[in-house]
Formats: C-alpha cells, sequence, structure tokens
C-alpha cells in the first residue's frame, strides 16, 4: 500500500481517486480552490474536493503551486506516488521531485497523439473513430513523459465528449490501479515515440460555432466535440442557438422539395432538420437562449417558422 496525495478536479476525477482509495492510502487530495459560480457568484468547491471533504481526507487548494508553502505540506505528508486526472494547473520541477515514485498521470488519448487539454474533443473534431488513455509518468514538457500502459476506445458514431469522458474515467480508474501496481513493482516505463505527436488544446467558444456551409459530417463532428460543454452553437435571428445532439440524416423529404440553402431549418412531427453544405443534419437537442434544452421536434413545435435559418 502506497501513501499517495491525489491530484485532480473535476468530477471525471472523482472515480478514479475513489478506486485508488480502495487499495492505497491517500493522504490528502491537491485540487483547484473553490471557484464561483452561478448569479450569486458562491464559491463551490471542485468535485474532488467534496469527495476528500466527505471522507475527513487533507485537502490542499492553493491558488497557485507557486506558492513555497505547498511544498512544504506535499514534503510533510511525504507521499509515495502522486497520481493526476485533469487536476488543471502546471506541476512545477519542485513539485515533481517530492513523491519517491513521481508523478503518474491519467491522459485520455493514446499518447503521442492529441497531447494537451482537450484530447477527446480534438479526436472528435477530426472524425476520428478510436481514443483511449495513457498512464505516464509526469514529466516538465506536456505529456510528453515515458508510458506505463494504454488502453483502447472504440468511438461510437453518436458518442459525445461527454459520452466517452464518461467511460474513460471507468477505464482510466482500472488502468491507474494497474499502473500503481507496476510502479510498485519497480517497472520502468517506455519512452514516447518520437513520432505520431499532435497538439489538442483547450476548446474556445469560437471554435464551437457552427458552419453549415461545410459539411454535414463536420456540423455533426462539432456538435460531438462540444458536447456538453461548451456547447455547438449558431446564430438564430441574431440570438445563440446550441446544438447539444446531432446526426447525419436523409433530410425532410416527407414534407417535399426544400432550397438547399446552409442553415435553413426544417420540421417534421419527429425531428428537427438543418441542411448543410452537402446534406442534411438531425438537430436531436437543442436549447435556445432562455430555455431549458430540450429534443430539437420539441422546440420546432413552438418555435420553429418556415424560412427560419441557422447562421
Amino acid at each position: 500500500m502506497m501513501r499517495l496525495i491525489f491530484a485532480g478536479t473535476p468530477r471525471l476525477a472523482v472515480p478514479v481517486v475513489q478506486r485508488l482509495s480502495e487499495h492505497h492510502d491517500i493522504v490528502a487530495v491537491l485540487t483547484r480552490p473553490p471557484s464561483p459560480q452561478g448569479r450569486s457568484s458562491r464559491l463551490v468547491p471542485s468535485p474532488v474536493q467534496e469527495w476528500a471533504d466527505a471522507r475527513g481526507v487533507t485537502v490542499i487548494a492553493p491558488a497557485t503551486l507557486r506558492d513555497p508553502a505547498v511544498v512544504r505540506v506535499m514534503r510533510d505528508l511525504a507521499p509515495d506516488c502522486c497520481p493526476v486526472v485533469a487536476y488543471g494547473g502546471l506541476v512545477t520541477r519542485e513539485l515533481l521531485a517530492v513523491p519517491r515514485w513521481g508523478w503518474i498521470n491519467l491522459h485520455f488519448s493514446l499518447l503521442p497523439a492529441y497531447r494537451g487539454a482537450a484530447p477527446v474533443q480534438r479526436a472528435l473534431l477530426d472524425g476520428c473513430e478510436q481514443t483511449g488513455l495513457t498512464t505516464f509518468r509526469l514529466v516538465p514538457a506536456l505529456d510528453a513523459g515515458p508510458v506505463f500502459l494504454q488502453r483502447e476506445l472504440s468511438i461510437g458514431p453518436a458518442e459525445t465528449a461527454g459520452d466517452l469522458l464518461e467511460q474513460l474515467a471507468t477505464l482510466g480508474a482500472e488502468a491507474m490501479v494497474a499502473t500503481l501496481d507496476l510502479v510498485e513493482r519497480g517497472v520502468e516505463p517506455s519512452e514516447q515515440p518520437a513520432g505520431g505527436v499532435s497538439l489538442a488544446p483547450k476548446l474556445t467558444v469560437d471554435e464551437a460555432r457552427l458552419n453549415f456551409a461545410r459539411s454535414a459530417r463536420d456540423a455533426v463532428n462539432r456538435v460531438r466535440a462540444m458536447s456538453p460543454e461548451p456547447g455547438a452553437w449558431a446564430l438564430l435571428g441574431g440570438q445563440r442557438f446550441k446544438v447539444l445532439r446531432a446526426m447525419m440524416a436523409d433530410g425532410p423529404g416527407a414534407v417535399g422539395p426544400v432550397e438547399a440553402i446552409p442553415g435553413r431549418l426544417r420540421a417534421t412531427k419527429a425531428h428537427l432538420f438543418c441542411r448543410a453544405g452537402d446534406g442534411w443534419v438531425d438537430l436531436v437537442e437543442v436549447q435556445a437562449v432562455g430555455r431549458k434544452a430540450m429534443p430539437g421536434a420539441d422546440w420546432a413545435r413552438g418555435a420553429w417558422h418556415e424560412g427560419d435559418h441557422l447562421e
């Protein structure tokens, strides 16, 4: 059994720290500080902090890891290893030297592909049919450390980033347990290959904007990559209109011929369609400004008008 300081912040990191706690001693968690939420800007702790608070585990939540006090606290806790899942900050060289067996990161891609903050989302944008995860020893360079193990995961044609991340978090929990077993046995990781490196920077709101002059496949992939956050969007009547789920479609043939103008909306009893550059997209789930997310057909029954289009 190892003494661990677990570093992570979002909900997807919770299954991993929970699984590790069943095999090792979690002496503390390192997480991002509480952040303002909602109209009241009330400070809300991270999901990992909530997990720790509920179990009486020490929480380290500094505004910056460059604070010398963080190094002192972690040295005093004397961890054997520091597993990391989506912490959200750069670990300094001084901190990397604290645990005797280093920091082990769980990354949601098959490295060296998609190094960076949004590997699953970028893979979906690129139309990939496979993703996976990698556990590796953290080094100062971005996601470039030597690899312990990898697990592959096929991407279903309708799966979103949120769907895949949920699956990868579950797979990752078992992968991290297996990796720490390797570390305890003295197994050394393997260097990443020099070729095949690609980057996956954080998504921007501008990138989430749909351009229906492009292909239907491009629109569907963008919706899948941006769901649930930040949400793919276009403008409808000058207001932001989110598309949370979408799929390729034959189009609204039952209502007769429709002029092929990119962005043109058409509705049937069961579907809301949008014309793309080379075909139709079925807008399965949408969210208009000031409204809750709902099936596209439900929104259309109360809000769609002939001639509406997304731009």
